[in-house]
């Protein structure tokens, strides 16, 4: 999926509908202005290709759970449609991340042990 989406971003093979509303119409512009979407895709691209090749893959998500905020904060503030998309990036997500939470074990613990510091 961020590997599609990633490329996409490049070569513009999937038809994006215009936004929904003035407000999104204002971020996607400012977006694409500022050039911030290059890093963006860029950013799902590496991170799919990880995905897919099944290396480097807690980086990979570490990568993507910012995409995915700001995708869901994008939806449900701007463009509620494209939710139901989201979702299911999450939840694909989500199921990586618990095939790969031992590599998460350090930094989810709320404090560090005295050898970590």
């Amino acid at each position: 999926m961020f590997t599609v989406f990633g490329l996409n971003g490049f070569l513009h093979f999937i038809p994006q509908p215009p936004p929904a509303s003035p407000v999104a119409v204002q971020f996607m512009t400012a977006m694409a202005a500022s050039h911030f979407f290059v890093l963006v895709f860029v950013v799902q691209l590496l991170a799919g290709i990880l995905l897919l090749v099944n290396r480097f893959v807690p980086l990979a998500l570490v990568l993507l759970a910012p995409v995915l905020v700001n995708v869901f904060n994008y939806h449900i503030l701007m463009d509620p449609s494209g939710l139901p998309a989201g979702v299911v990036a999450l939840i694909l997500w989500c199921l990586v991340f618990y095939g790969v939470r031992g590599a998460f074990a350090g930094i989810l613990r709320p404090t560090p042990t005295p050898t970590e510091i």
